[in-house]
């Protein structure tokens, strides 16, 4: 049984920051660490002690993890980033709270004794011989050690302490990874031998000036040596004592949500029967109106679950070829309930979410091609414009005429000749895209069209059918990711004030365009009037483009199963980076990193001198084997990656790769990892070093072939809209949701209320007399959905017994581990 553990984070904003520099405010950012390793940076927040991120990661951790910490740090131009303070959570913390953690916590100080990581590989025996007693620690290698010294190595050395007993072993020098093969020996009295007490290993770090700083240490219950002969494993790195005091909110606070999941994935065969039922529910022959496992799942999800639930629904029915059905029985259900057209598709029900996260899931690379070229000439220009009379700010404006002061009316007209110009360039970008958006986008939205046509049949409601596509696709879409475009992925870093202003009005504005201008005039924001003409000029536009986005072949998209969201040979990650590939037994120099344009599909990872250049040079994905970060110590570099590969004749070759930033970084490693996720030959340990001068940066190992000296993270990956599908995760999910509502679904289709029961005697009792034979005719009425509603809960019980099955092997195996590293 398989263990999937995703970490769900989201960094909203802080509050009352210290002031760092010498203007009185601070340029704060957030660094996420998930057990130290940096995983995610957010976009620095320019002089504010108050900012707000509002960035959100989801985090897949097969592996599991111990700690995540969020260290918000002052941005200096000149010189090392300021740190202003962290806040720490365990996974236990996280664990605790079923729903997630959503509250401000406040900061507290970076203390460098608290920030260890790693682990130490330790073998431990305790020799009860007739001349002596001793304790033997054999202190094979520690790896990922923390960098404290200024080249991102440390010299490190362990003791081993019992009662008033030490040792030590020898110092390596530069590195985080070394191997020490040494055996320390304690001479025990017979007194010592009680269970009581405790053996330490520490880690420390050698310096000639000043004092070590400590590494981490491991703390083992004397009892265990006497239950075990020989204690031998990796064992967890642990601070010096949780001295994380709450500074009183003196150096601010974060507003945090965080979630953990963690599940047991049943093997493929237990999920069918699920999978069975959702199916049926969308190409039954049934009417729409009956009850089903889907309408079932929809009574049982909760507010604040049903975003998940949603793009779960949708990759399970992406991967079984029925996304347009599904989605079409949602919304037929959804159109068939709306008496008031005003009001169709406005709650967030079921079926709104679920067209909400299909349109990110199959359109985010369209997206991206209609809106980045006109985001970026935003971003770059950085106009200030504003129409809100109560907003304009005259000493913010740059002059517009040499003829002196700029008065509020020539910020009004400039502003509205730049928000009319970015408008245009934006409708006119979308209602040319028919032929790049995504078929069986267009076929869902085709399928929308004919049913709310079908159900809205009055001239009065002629506009219904284009509101109803126009609703998702302007206002659920295309608008959100205009006023941020950072959390979709159009830009890196968030927009400043002014830049941020512009957006909000053109999503206003496209919001507008969206409803078909046929709410312009009614609401509080009269200012907005002057964009009104170009509002309504482009009616006719976007319905012509409308038509011409359903007018496309039904049969056209497959019915085949599909197991990624994208084809083979679509584009879904590309952009410059600097590579070079080692070849021979030296690497070249560090200044030897060339500019190059990177391709990633599912079949290769290609790249060129420029993105129009003709000749590529290609890397198959199924000769991936690793995916991994270097230490910056081996380039004195940051932000480079390396992606090893093997050849036919199974020799491994390393290609190194520098990113421009730490966000960039994950990403592609994030990319590159989820393409070769079902590689047959991945590693299971790899070198964060390279090989330069005769042996490996990282562990000091002379051998270029010799195994890696860190565990790869092959199966690490940031959680996004390019996730390739897993149908058993996703119907784990869905089974997770039902199994908490299962005693909802059994009260209301299964069980009998007394009072109807007792009718149903009576009623019995009324025939039984009317009998000449005096036999009594039991007539049971089924309940509507009662006889799907027995199948789904006898699925969900099944499901349940096979957890409760396979978790019970997992206890008898382990049953005899008394310490685990």
């Amino acid at each position: 049984m398989a263990k999937n553990t995703s970490l769900y984070f989201r960094i909203v904003e802080g509050r009352n920051l210290p002031a760092k520099d010498v203007s009185g405010t601070s340029d704060p950012y957030c660094i996420v660490k998930v057990d130290n390793e940096v995983v995610a940076r957010t976009a620095t927040v320019w002089k504010n002690l108050n900012p707000f991120w509002g960035e959100e990661y989801t985090l897949h951790l097969p592996m599991g993890f111990h700690s995540l910490s969020f260290h918000v740090m002052d941005e200096d131009t000149i010189g090392h980033d300021d740190v202003i303070g962290k806040v720490s959570l365990s996974k236990e913390a996280i664990a605790s709270q079923a729903k997630g953690l959503d509250s401000w916590m406040n900061l507290t100080r970076v203390n460098p004794d608290e920030e260890v990581q790693g682990e130490i590989h330790l073998s431990l025996e305790l020799l009860k011989e007739i001349e002596r007693i001793c304790l033997r620690c054999q202190v094979i290698e520690a790896r990922d050690l923390a960098p404290r010294d200024i080249s991102g190595t440390s010299d490190p050395f362990s003791r081993i302490i019992f009662n008033n007993h030490s040792a030590e072993t020898s110092i390596i020098k530069k590195t985080r990874f070394p191997h020490w093969g040494e055996t320390l020996e304690l001479e025990l009295g017979p007194e010592e031998l009680s269970d009581e007490g405790t053996v330490t290993v520490e880690v420390w770090d050698w310096d000639m000036v000043g004092k070590n700083d400590f590494l981490g240490k491991v703390e083992i219950p004397f009892a265990c040596l006497h239950k075990t002969s020989l204690l031998e494993g990796w064992f967890r790195l642990l601070p010096l004592g949780n001295n994380e005091v709450d500074a009183g909110g003196r150096l601010g606070a974060l507003r945090l949500k965080v979630r953990l999941v963690e599940d047991r994935i049943l093997p493929s065969m237990y999920y069918q029967p699920l999978i069975d039922l959702l199916v049926e529910s969308v190409i039954s022959l049934t009417e729409v109106e009956d009850r089903s496992s889907l309408t079932m799942l929809e009574e049982v999800t909760t507010v604040e679950s049903r975003q998940d639930v949603a793009m779960t629904l949708v990759k399970i029915y992406l991967g079984q070829g029925l996304v347009v059905p599904f989605l079409d029985y949602l919304n037929t259900r959804e159109v068939n309930h709306t008496t008031d057209p005003n009001t169709l598709f406005r709650s967030n029900s079921l079926a709104s979410k679920a067209m909400e996260q299909f349109m990110k899931a199959v359109g985010m690379l369209y997206l991206h091609e209609v809106l980045k070229p006109i985001i970026n000439r935003i971003f770059d220009e950085k106009k200030y414009i504003e129409l809100d009379p109560c907003k304009i700010d005259l000493n913010r404006t740059r002059r517009i005429s040499f003829k002196g002061a700029v008065s509020e009316a020539e910020v009004r007209d400039s502003s509205v000749e730049m928000l009319q110009s970015y408008l245009a360039s934006i409708i006119e970008s979308i209602v040319g895209s028919v032929d790049q958006c995504p078929t069986v986008m267009r076929v869902a939205f085709k399928q929308l069209h004919k049913r709310v046509e079908e159900q809205f049949t009055e001239p009065e409601n002629e506009d219904v059918k284009y509101l109803a596509i126009s609703g998702f696709f302007f206002l659920r879409f295309f608008a959100p990711a205009i006023l941020t475009p950072k959390l979709f992925q159009l830009r890196d870093q968030h927009a400043d004030t002014r830049t941020s202003r512009t957006l909000l009005l053109l999503a206003k504005a496209l919001q507008s365009v969206g409803n078909l201008g046929l709410q312009l005039g009614h609401g509080k924001e009269q200012w907005m009037a002057p964009l009104h003409p170009i509002i309504l000029r482009s009616v006719a536009s976007v319905k012509d483009f409308l038509d011409k986005l359903i007018d496309i072949d039904h049969d056209i998209v497959s019915d085949v199963p599909q197991r990624a969201v994208f084809m083979p040979s679509v584009i879904f990650k590309e952009g410059y980076l600097y590579k070079y590939k080692t070849e021979g037994p030296q690497l070249l120099s560090r200044f030897a990193f060339k500019k190059r344009y990177f391709w990633l599909t599912s079949e290769t990872l290609s790249y060129a001198k420029s993105p129009d250049w003709q000749v590529r040079s290609s890397i198959p994905i199924q000769c991936v084997c690793a995916v991994e970060r270097v230490d910056e110590n081996a380039f004195q570099q940051q932000n480079v990656m390396q992606i090893i590969t093997q050849d036919n004749d199974r020799q491994l070759h390393t290609m190194y790769i520098q990113c421009k930033n730490v966000n960039e970084l994950n990403q592609w490693l994030s990319a590159i990892r989820k393409v070769s996720i079902y590689n047959e030959r991945m590693l299971p340990s790899f070198h964060p070093g390279a090989h330069r001068s005769g042996k490996w940066t990282c562990c000091l190992q002379v051998d270029r072939v010799v195994s890696g000296c860190s565990r790869t993270h092959s199966a690490v990956t940031l959680g996004d809209w390019s996730d390739p599908l897993d149908p058993d995760v996703e119907t784990q999910t869905i089974y997770k949701q039902l199994l908490q509502g299962r005693d909802k679904l059994r009260k209301k289709y299964l069980e009998t209320p007394d009072t109807d029961q007792t009718s149903n005697n009576k009623e019995n009792k009324i025939n039984s007399d009317s009998n000449p034979d005096g036999a009594e005719c039991n007539v049971q009425v089924m309940k509507p959905g009662q006889s799907v509603a027995a199948r789904l809960l006898a699925v969900i019980e099944d499901l349940e017994q096979a957890h409760t099955t396979f978790q019970r092997r997992e206890q008898e195996d382990g049953s005899s581990v008394i310490l685990k590293p």
